[in-house]
């Protein structure tokens, strides 16, 4: 026979078991996503970073939860932000541009971290090396700075008659006078003379325009730069077709957005495959077991209705030479 309050007692346990039961239960992990641009800058390479995820079985808000933290342009704020979610604590961080990569390797040394990132990786100490990181990060590493000498010889091929051409750089970026110092030996090999002009700010990138146009500089590179890139794109396509001066950029989004000619890899691809690896070290794989990868194919885009604009005639060989010419 069992008494009233025994009775009391099981029912109030048999209540208390499905509490205990979800308290048991693993919370889905969290990915931080930490990034010195905005969401409204770049749409499609979150998408393709969770694409990659998504590959590899996780999907946002299913059986992950993404945590975003956007400094918009604002570098200094990203060490506070990747304290954040060290202390939150995320399962790993997804670090988007060289300033990220750098507050996430500072904020911790056990939270896996997967990069992508232009800068030289192990110049910087983020890894030991690319095919054996050897710490707590690893990711993609694009070496824009090997591009940029093309970028001189594309601009050249271009317009063959400009003897004096600018580079402009942002002085804030870590790999700035590296590759600085690579521009000028690509145009001493051509033959021409380059000017480097810096500017870190939306105030310095339109007085450097106004320094191009003092000077009467016939060509313009563009150093390939998340501030540049992600904040300040629409600001430099529109200073260059003020001043009409043939420009090149590092991103295809430059020459889709209006811009002359651009050079890079392909950004959506190398964030599937940031999202991809954040994916397998979300199943287990270590950071240091995952050699750091960079990408092997770069896409030449011109925009034709620019090009026209400029009173520029494309040559048939350099259209060949194009993967995707705008009409």
């Amino acid at each position: 026979m069992i008494r009233r309050r025994e009775v009391i007692t099981l029912l109030g346990g048999a209540a208390a078991w499905p509490l205990a039961a979800r308290a048991q239960q693993p919370t889905m992990p969290v990915v931080g996503l930490l990034s010195g641009s905005s969401p409204v800058a770049i749409p499609h390479l979150v998408a393709a970073l969770q694409r990659g995820l998504a590959e590899t079985g996780y999907l946002d808000g299913q059986n992950i939860t993404i945590d975003h933290r956007w400094a918009d342009g604002h570098f200094e704020l990203l060490p506070a932000m990747a304290a954040e979610l060290v202390r939150r604590p995320v399962a790993i961080i997804v670090a988007l541009g060289p300033p990220s990569t750098l507050a996430a390797k500072v904020a911790t040394a056990t939270i896996p971290i997967v990069f992508h990132t232009g800068a030289d990786v192990v110049k910087m100490g983020l890894v030991a090396s690319l095919s054996r990181p050897g710490g707590n990060a690893t990711g993609v590493n694009l070496f824009t700075q090997a591009v940029e000498g093309k970028k001189v010889d594309l601009l050249n091929k271009l317009v063959p008659a400009v003897s004096t051409f600018a580079y402009l750089m942002n002085p804030n970026n870590p790999g700035a006078e590296e590759r600085a110092s690579e521009i000028r030996e690509a145009a001493r090999a051509l033959g021409r003379r380059v000017d480097v002009l810096g500017a870190g700010t939306a105030a310095e990138i339109d007085a450097a325009f106004v320094t191009l146009a003092e000077r009467r500089i016939g060509a313009l590179v563009i150093m390939a730069d998340q501030y540049f890139d992600d904040t300040r794109r629409a600001q430099l396509i529109a200073l260059a077709a003020r001043h009409a001066i043939p420009t090149i950029y590092g991103q295809r989004e430059y020459a889709v957005e209006g811009g002359l000619i651009s050079y890079g890899t392909n950004l959506a691809e190398t964030h599937r495959q940031a999202g991809d690896y954040a994916g397998r070290i979300l199943k287990g794989a270590k950071p240091d077991e995952l050699p750091v990868l960079r990408p092997t194919k770069f896409e030449l885009v011109i925009n034709l209705r620019t090009a026209k604009t400029l009173a520029l005639d494309i040559s048939d060989n350099m259209l060949t030479l194009a993967d995707e010419v705008i009409e």
